[in-house]
């Protein structure tokens, strides 16, 4: 399959680590995605949010499985946020959050032992996802 052939197509191949070297912005990229996910609360909401109806939750759905102040509870929410891998909405007074799953596959990819695909995104990029304003 040529390049020409890839480039067109609505997924991008990712080299793991072993492949090919990452560049300074890229494994900058990279490691603050994987700093985010570095904190058990953090993994845990995570978990939450994608295992939630809908693929999304607000803070009043999150809170419940903490013993975490509210506020403590929304500033993870925002390091996970600023670091791409979740997107979030306004809807009233409530923002709800969901995991960004390109993000994720490409944390995913970049850990493999094969190249993997990864559909809607660059791996030489930071996540279009991650440039959209935030509430």
């Amino acid at each position: 399959m040529s390049n020409q052939a890839v480039s067109n197509r609505p997924e991008t191949l990712c080299a793991p680590l072993g492949c090919e070297p990452l560049g300074p912005d890229r494994a900058d990229d990279l490691a603050q995605r994987f700093k985010a996910l570095g904190d058990p609360v953090r993994l845990r909401m995570m978990s939450l949010i994608a295992g939630h109806e809908h693929g999304e939750s607000c803070v009043c759905d999150i809170a419940p499985a903490f013993e975490l102040a509210q506020p403590t509870i929304s500033h993870h929410l925002k390091v996970l946020r600023e670091a791409g891998l979740l997107d979030s909405e306004r809807r009233g007074t409530w923002v709800y959050y969901r995991v960004i799953p390109s993000a994720l596959a490409q944390l995913s990819a970049v850990l493999s032992s094969e190249p993997g695909v990864v559909r809607g995104s660059d791996c030489t990029s930071v996540d279009d996802a991650a440039a959209k304003p935030r509430l």
